[in-house]
């Protein structure tokens, strides 16, 4: 006979890692370290909360294993436990799009009318790529691309973009990738680079599905030169 209270807290302790992800903040937290490592004064900024709230939060992720930590010196750094998390966090992204009925008005609301930017799946950039007749343009802020990123990837974050229009080679489609599907920096990049006449497209979805596919990736500093290799 089954020991129901024993099966109770089986079940309870499964319940306690979407319990941890019913915080939109918490949420976040997981996409920023999807991209990777980060301190815990880099996420707060990111996620616009206090250090201090968001070392509670980061807490509670760590108390059901979601993340994990590493010291240097006066600093703490978060990670991702592992390939499992980041694949939780893509299923709840496509349950989320799938049932929840509001949720393409508060991607719009956010990401702004995509209905004019073309995008490319992975399987039709790494077939442009090999071709060579395309430019990828990882437009995340760099520590992240240092962590790791596409091959070949040229490495401009958004907010720089515009100043480095002319470190950009011509001629090719411009493929810009961020953080993912709900991303909104590679958008922003691609309507820059329209704006100034340079042909663009964005990736459908970004980095980290790129590599949880099972794709080529590098890490490290990106070329100082701005253009591909």
């Amino acid at each position: 006979m089954s020991d129901r209270p024993a099966k109770d807290k089986l079940f309870d302790a499964f319940a306690s890692v979407a319990k941890v992800l019913g915080s939109g903040r918490r949420a976040e937290i997981v996409d920023v370290l999807a991209q990777g490592e980060r301190p815990v004064d880099e996420i707060a900024e990111e996620i616009g909360q206090s250090i201090a709230n968001t070392s509670q939060h980061l807490q509670q992720l760590l108390r059901v294993g979601l993340v994990r930590t590493r010291r240097e010196g006066t600093r703490i750094h978060y990670r991702l436990s592992g390939t499992a998390v980041t694949r939780l966090w893509a299923a709840v992204r496509e349950v989320a799009s799938e049932h929840v009925a509001e949720l393409d008005e508060l991607a719009e609301a956010y990401l702004g009318d995509r209905a004019a930017l073309d995008s490319l799946t992975r399987t039709e950039l790494t077939n442009r790529m090999a071709a060579g007749d395309v430019v990828v343009l990882d437009v995340r802020p760099e520590h992240e691309f240092r962590s790791g990123h596409i091959p070949g990837a040229v490495s401009v974050p958004v907010r720089e973009l515009a100043g480095r229009m002319r470190d950009l080679p011509h001629g090719r489609i411009i493929v810009a990738y961020c953080r993912g599907q709900y991303c909104v920096f590679a958008d922003e990049a691609v309507r820059t680079l329209r704006e100034q006449g340079m042909p663009a497209v964005r990736l459908e979805e970004g980095y980290p599905e790129w590599a949880e596919a099972g794709l080529p990736v590098e890490a490290g500093a990106p070329r100082k030169s701005g253009a591909p290799g």
